[in-house]
């Protein structure tokens, strides 16, 4: 008797979509015709596919984050399930709180539970998706890439921090820090050396101390800042905050010491979640996080049809919005 993967082979398509076809999930009519016309040749049962889809795999996509609590990785999360339900699929939300440990564990849940596929955004440089691909699973990295042969969708990191930074440049500041995430994650890393593009091509400072390493989450900012007003030799007149909540701690901090925007000035790369301020005081290099989470949820729903072109890489870049105030302008609070 036929199986399901024969009929797959058959029609041009993987077994989820033969599967779909006879669940009545939504289906291309090419595709759903050339199920049916390669079920036809071969004599195979449409309910045998749906015994087959519960032992193989379900309509289910595990989505793995470094950090829930970040709107950043929540807004993306929405781009994603909103496209998963609209094909017919159920998104499983894992948090790895940039812990290798937890990923690995949420990974190994993915096969066992037969998820359609996995969309992470990897903890560190040492992500391990080695079992994963060769369990056969499609796997899309986002965010950062994963140093795997997989669809991948990024920012333009380097390009965010150049931004920010020659804003900050552009309103008159000079001696300007940059506060960052792990140096064993991309996309701190990237947004750093975007720094350090803008203040070697525009500025005559010398740039030890001025880069600070610390988590991608508020205390990190809290720390970084700390570190840098307490610090004589290292004070700065401005800093850039390579994501949103490192750029909320910084703030809270400026706040509490009377500093805030203009008085030294403030980049972000990634909207602000909250803040006391105004909008108007702080640059903010906004990345398009959602449409991220849609392209992704796009790319691995091609691939678990049975799309096998070669491996895609997609740069989304942020946009850039100047504070309407510079150093010298007059403070604003709300």
């Amino acid at each position: 008797m036929a199986t399901i993967y024969e009929v797959a082979k058959l029609a041009g398509v993987s077994p989820a979509t033969v599967s779909r076809v006879f669940n009545g999930a939504a289906v291309s009519e090419e595709k759903a015709q050339a199920v049916r016309e390669a079920a036809r040749k071969l004599r195979f049962t449409p309910n045998r596919a749906a015994r087959t889809l519960r032992k193989q795999s379900t309509e289910v996509i595990a989505l793995i984050i470094p950090d829930i609590e970040n709107p950043y990785f929540t807004e993306m999360a929405r781009g994603v399930e909103d496209i998963a339900q609209k094909a017919g699929y159920s998104v499983v939300l894992c948090n790895s709180d940039a812990h290798t440990e937890k990923e690995n564990s949420y990974l190994r849940i993915a096969m066992a539970g037969s998820m359609a596929g996995v969309i992470i955004a990897a903890a560190s440089d040492h992500t391990d998706l080695d079992d994963v691909i060769a369990d056969g699973r499609p796997v899309v990295a986002v965010d950062r890439r994963s140093g795997y042969d997989v669809d991948t969708v990024v920012m333009d990191n380097r390009t965010a921090g150049r931004l920010a930074t020659e804003a900050l440049l552009d309103a008159g500041y000079r001696r300007i820090a940059c506060m960052t995430g792990p140096d064993n994650v991309e996309t701190a890393v990237e947004r750093a050396k975007g720094w350090r593009d803008a203040m070697t091509a525009r500025v005559d400072v010398d740039l030890t101390g001025l880069l600070l390493h610390s988590s991608f989450r508020v205390a990190g900012g809290r720390e970084a800042v700390a570190q840098l007003l307490d610090s004589p030799r290292l004070r700065p007149d401005a800093v850039v905050a390579a994501n949103n909540l490192l750029g909320v701690g910084a703030l809270q901090v400026l706040t509490e010491r009377g500093l805030t925007p203009p008085d030294i000035g403030v980049a972000v790369v990634g909207s602000l979640p909250f803040t006391t301020l105004t909008p108007d005081v702080v640059t903010v290099v906004r990345l398009p996080a959602r449409h991220m989470g849609v392209t992704a949820a796009r790319m691995l729903l091609e691939r678990i049809e049975g799309n096998t072109d070669p491996a895609r890489t997609v740069v989304l870049r942020g946009e850039l919005r100047p504070a309407r105030h510079g150093r010298d302008a007059t403070k604003v609070v709300s």
